[in-house]
């Protein structure tokens, strides 16, 4: 599974995005260290440096939100989700022969 997540910093502030960028890292390491992270990383766009992302990959939905329901997270991570674009943000992976968006349960891990 995906997790793309996009976010802003609260103001156009140079130090509110570099505290958002701090924020994210941290962020990453937090997640990294959770059982079912795959891999993950920041970014900036490059058309609009005011929008970041925080991009994870995951072996399931479940580990992924065992991941944002720890106490680390809720300390380091959720409070950074304040900032983020109002969208979904899990995706599936799309791998060849893959069936997607299948109504049948999937598995939490």
């Amino acid at each position: 599974m995906l997790v793309v997540t996009r976010l802003r910093p609260p103001s156009e502030d140079l130090a509110a995005a570099a505290e958002l960028r701090s924020g994210l890292h941290r962020a990453l390491e937090v997640l990294a260290a959770k059982p079912g992270y795959v891999g993950g990383e920041v970014g900036r766009n490059v058309d609009d440096p005011g929008l970041w992302v925080l991009c994870t990959r995951w072996e399931n939905v479940g580990s992924y939100r065992r991941a944002l329901s720890s106490y680390e997270a809720k300390l380091l991570v959720q409070p950074l989700l304040y900032h983020a674009v109002d969208e979904p943000s899990a995706y599936e992976v799309d791998e060849r022969g893959t069936d997607l968006n299948v109504a049948d349960p999937r598995s939490i891990g």
